[in-house]
């Protein structure tokens, strides 16, 4: 079902670096993507697929990890990312991804979950950085970086308390994440 796999499609952030995600498996997970709509049909969006070992080495440091986080810098080693998605809107085709890059996110992240694997969406990145890391010509912009591995850490939905909505990581380093009530999200006429 369907619900099934958005419960299951919690941002994940330490991930088991011994499994290894294949690239056929990534194909299939842009496929999904590629799949989706798309404003106007117009398709801008394109993907570069990370999964060596030196193009994570070099991925990695341009990422911001957690900032609600604020004493964590990211996962160590062994529980990093074993593959990333740099999302890119080609600017030749469109300046304005509307929301096609939001529903490609999460087609590829649902197809992750289905897998068995998780992810993380970035927003907050180097862009520079990666440009010139990834050689991403001008006539790109980096939408988004996707994370993905074997997820290794336990991540809980609440109730939002105290009127916070900020996750955090309890003593036993369980994620905890605050979600608005359903009667809080629907406006009344």
């Amino acid at each position: 079902m369907i619900r099934d796999l958005v419960l299951k499609n919690r941002t994940c952030r330490r991930f088991d670096e011994k499994v290894e995600i294949g690239r056929n498996e990534l194909y299939e997970m842009v496929d999904l993507a590629r799949l989706s709509s798309s404003a106007a049909n117009l398709q801008p969006m394109k993907y570069i697929i990370v999964t060596e070992k030196e193009g994570r080495r070099k991925l990695f440091p341009n990422l911001k990890w957690a900032g609600y986080l604020s004493d964590w810098d990211g996962p160590e080693e062994g529980e990093r990312p074993t593959a990333y998605i740099i999302m890119l809107l080609d600017l030749a085709i469109s300046k304005n991804p509307w929301w096609d890059h939001g529903i490609s996110a999460q087609s590829i992240l649902l197809g992750a979950v289905e897998k068995g694997y998780g992810g993380c969406m970035f927003g907050a990145f180097d862009k520079k950085g990666i440009k010139k890391e990834f050689e991403i010509g001008d006539g790109y912009e980096i939408m988004m970086v996707i994370a993905l591995g074997k997820p290794v850490e336990e991540v809980v939905l609440e109730d939002i308390k105290d009127a916070s909505i900020k996750y955090y990581r309890d003593k036993n380093n369980v994620h905890h994440v605050p979600k608005r009530k359903l009667e809080d999200m629907i406006l009344k006429n």
